[in-house]
């Protein structure tokens, strides 16, 4: 690393104060420059790709309730631990758990996006909705009719038709082959990181001659 110092002044600027001028200059230029903060409502941001937002459980079409199959996956990669699931397994040979209780305490989640990167079947998302300030504590202690309807909610302002796709959904860093069939999805190169191997299996993408 290459440490730059600032030049030592001389005596003009000691008499002259150059720093002070050279701020006040700077001062003078931005004082009739355009504004560059958003007048917000009235301007709205452009979210981005990617962007993590407020929770929601994906609704299976099929069924009409969570795509949710208990896996605990997103409760033990829950860093700041607000994620509780309850389920049962129903005695009804080749049925998979059915999740009576889901509630994730949206004011101790880091918005991380662990829950929805090792879901393996996509139900957690952290949707493009970031307006969603409350007056009282409990209303952000969302429960899985809450997730539910927050879901309906933010599936109403988009196209359907095509099926929505959240690149946080597919993790980077592992290539497509890696990944569990719900995950391989259709998502933006930069996104993917198909040529980006991390973990433990690294070696085994090394050229022959790296091996």
């Amino acid at each position: 690393m290459q440490v730059q110092y600032k030049p030592r002044r001389g005596w003009l600027g000691t008499i002259f104060q150059s720093e002070i001028l050279q701020g006040m200059g700077l001062t003078l230029r931005r004082l009739f420059s355009r504004p560059i903060t958003r007048q917000y409502p009235d301007e709205r941001p452009q979210i981005r790709v990617g962007f993590r937002g407020q929770h929601a459980l994906v609704r299976d079409p099929a069924t009409g309730d969570c795509k949710c199959v208990g896996c605990m996956r997103c409760a033990m990669a829950c860093p700041s631990r607000c994620i509780r699931i309850r389920s049962h397994k129903d005695k009804a040979p080749g049925s998979r758990r059915v999740i009576d209780s889901y509630r994730i305490e949206a004011l101790r989640c880091v918005y991380c996006g662990f829950c929805q990167e090792v879901c393996p079947v996509n139900a957690i998302v952290l949707t493009e909705v970031f307006e969603y300030s409350r007056l009282e504590r409990s209303s952000l202690h969302f429960t899985k009719e809450q997730l539910l309807a927050n879901w309906d909610q933010f599936a109403a302002q988009l196209n359907m038709s095509d099926g929505y796709v959240n690149p946080c959904w597919r993790p980077r860093g592992l290539a497509e082959r890696d990944l569990p069939a719900p995950k391989r999805l259709p998502v933006p190169p930069e996104w993917s990181g198909g040529e980006q191997v991390v973990g433990r299996q690294w070696r085994q993408h090394l050229p022959p001659e790296q091996s």
